[in-house]
């Protein structure tokens, strides 16, 4: 076993309490990395200090990032309604840059950490169509990453992108979490949760969610709303 280090990704979702889980279970000392950016509720960074409480981790940090200037999203701008149907094309949801900026700073914690891995929960498979999921944007950040560091230039280490979630659907996913004793109830997926996480059950993610529990036959957690 392992004992390395890994920055992981959690953003208090589903995916990615199953991407630490995975990465604990591969033995690594784990360094949780959450990211306020001015998503609509404040819920789901409360989900991920109960999973990163649950899962057992290093250390788990929140940088404040607001992109709501930005806007361009129906998660950072409150003019832009959550979609509570299927859409065709990318979604409003999608954030502009989001995980590129959220494995930077990834990265630039596991420079300083020496942590060579850093897991994400990006899933291609059951998913809504974020062109920063994709496999092929992986691949070119973590070459961007070995070309863009200090430590990697030294020659000190060679960083990896962990995407174990990438090839699965969310039935899958429940299933290896629930194998590795991921607590669902702990966490919030919902692009619209309330305060106190409950879901609205109409979006996007939730469908996927809901989906994702009936087919692989594992109890849904999940409070909603009404």
């Amino acid at each position: 076993m392992s004992k390395e280090k890994a920055v992981v990704l959690l953003s208090g979702g589903l995916d990615s309490a199953t991407a630490l889980a995975i990465a604990r279970a591969e033995g690594y000392r784990c360094y949780a990395l959450s990211v306020d950016y001015g998503q609509r509720h404040g819920s789901e960074l409360a989900a991920a200090r109960r999973v990163a409480g649950s899962i057992g981790v290093e250390e788990h940090k929140i940088l404040h990032l607001d992109l709501r200037p930005i806007g361009g999203s129906a998660l950072t701008d409150a003019t832009i309604e959550v979609p509570t149907r299927p859409t065709s094309g990318i979604p409003v949801t999608y954030v502009p840059a989001r995980n590129t900026l959220l494995l930077s700073l990834a990265l630039g914690w596991a420079e300083v950490l020496e942590a060579w891995e850093i897991y994400i929960g990006a899933n291609a498979v059951d998913y809504s169509g974020y062109p920063d999921c994709r496999p092929e944007f992986m691949r070119a950040f973590e070459r961007t990453a070995n070309l863009a560091t200090k430590a990697a230039v030294e020659g000190r280490g060679h960083f990896r992108i962990r995407t174990p979630l990438m090839e699965l659907s969310k039935a899958e996913i429940i299933r290896k979490g629930a194998e590795l004793g991921v607590d669902y109830s702990l966490t919030v997926s919902c692009y619209a949760a309330d305060e106190q996480g409950r879901a609205c059950g109409v979006c996007d993610s939730c469908r996927l969610r809901a989906k994702g529990f009936q087919e692989a036959g594992v109890p849904d957690p999940t409070p909603y709303r009404c």
